[in-house]
This record gives C-alpha cells, structure tokens and sequence, in this order.
C-alpha cells in the first residue's frame, strides 16, 4: 500500500511502463491520457502459486511479479547500455476468474474453452484482477485489487462453439472476452466492467494519485 505523503517524493517518475503484453490492458492505459509518456515491456514471471492461497492473494502476488520482472528487466537494459536509468513507475496486473473457488484460466485448447464455457453459462462467478504500481528508484510499491461478479446467460452447446470457433476465447481467462463478442453472452455485472476486461481504471486512477500522477 502506498503510504500517506508518498506523492510529495515521487516528482522524479519521468515515464510509465506496463508489464504487460495484453492489448486490451495497453488500450486501457492508453484511454487514461496520461501526461507521462508509457512503454510497453512484458516480462516472463513465474504464475505458479499455491492451490491454497485466496483469489485475492494470487492476483496481487502475480501482478507484484510481474512489475518486479519488468524492474530486474529495465535494470539489466542500463547495466548493458551503461547509461542513466530513467525514472519509472511500473504497473503490472493480473486477472483470473473463479467458480465456486476453482480458478479458470486461459483454455489450453477449443475443447478446454468449451468446457469452461459450459461450466460458466447461466451463472454467476467473479472476476479479480491485481494492480500493482512499483517505483523503478525508491522501490515503492502499492499492492490492491478490484473485484466484479459476472452472470452468464444460459447458453446453448451450439452457441457455445459457435463462440470458441471464433477464436476470441483463445486467449483469455475464463475463456470469454466481455470487450468482444463475449459482450453478448455476458447477462449482468456488478463492480467494475474494465476490471473484467483485465485493467480496472478506476482503482488504477486513485493508485496513480498516491504516486503524484493525475489522469486529468
């Protein structure tokens, strides 16, 4: 968590740099008409976590994994170039879905995506997703995440195929795009829909406060 008067001591942030390599998360960023300019890095961190940490607790912890790739990342480019390291503040997230406590990931395949797809239609699960912000030169880092409950219309195993051959789950957690076509089997939410889509702007907005930086 970010501490109180951090925004005072962190006027050095000369740009932004997202951990990540999901285009919906590079968009939603980019929405934010941030005054500082942003780079992309992805970065390969180990997303093995214990079955028995809460959904909370592995977002959090993968998304800090991934700003921490992303630092080691940016350290080892000024050790090679031997230059002066710019000052930045690393933003990493993840996201997972979860049904009755079991965490869907990324289908490994059609059947896999159908599966999932089957067992998500005409219920509710949630969806988390972890943000977090380190400074490249103090080391500070805020760690939270948003929550948002998704009910899923009853679907049909035609429409369900129909849905996977289009390649759109292929990719995603849970196996749906709610910013795609998934939009349509999507009933109902309740929280925060860009958390679903893998970034939630509104937390990330009162993150980058704590660190000086306004998004208007």
């Amino acid at each position: 968590m970010a501490h109180n008067g951090i925004r005072s001591e962190t006027n050095h942030i000369s740009q932004l740099v997202l951990a990540s390599s999901s285009p919906r998360r590079q968009e939603l960023v980019a929405s934010l008409d941030l005054s500082l300019p942003v780079r992309i890095l992805s970065t390969d961190a180990d997303e093995s976590v214990p079955s028995t940490w809460p959904a909370a607790q592995v977002v959090e912890n993968l998304a800090l994994r991934k700003a921490e790739a992303a630092i080691e990342a940016l350290q080892r480019e000024v050790a090679s170039a031997g230059s002066a390291s710019s000052s930045s503040l690393v933003i990493g997230a993840d996201t997972i879905v979860v049904l009755d406590g079991e965490v869907l990931g990324k289908p490994v395949d059609k059947q896999d995506a159908i599966a999932a797809l089957s067992r998500l239609q005409g219920r509710a699960h949630e969806v988390y997703t972890g943000v977090a912000l380190v400074d490249s030169v103090t080391g500070s880092r805020s760690v939270q995440h948003q929550r948002t409950q998704v009910w899923m219309k009853q679907l049909s195993a035609e429409r369900i195929t129909r849905y996977v051959e289009t390649g759109e789950p292929m990719d995603k957690a849970g196996s749906y795009g709610i910013q795609g076509l998934g939009a349509t089997n999507v009933e109902r939410i309740e929280g925060c829909y860009f958390n679903v889509v893998g970034l939630p702007l509104s937390l990330l907005s009162d993150m980058l406060a704590g660190y000086g930086i306004d998004v208007y």
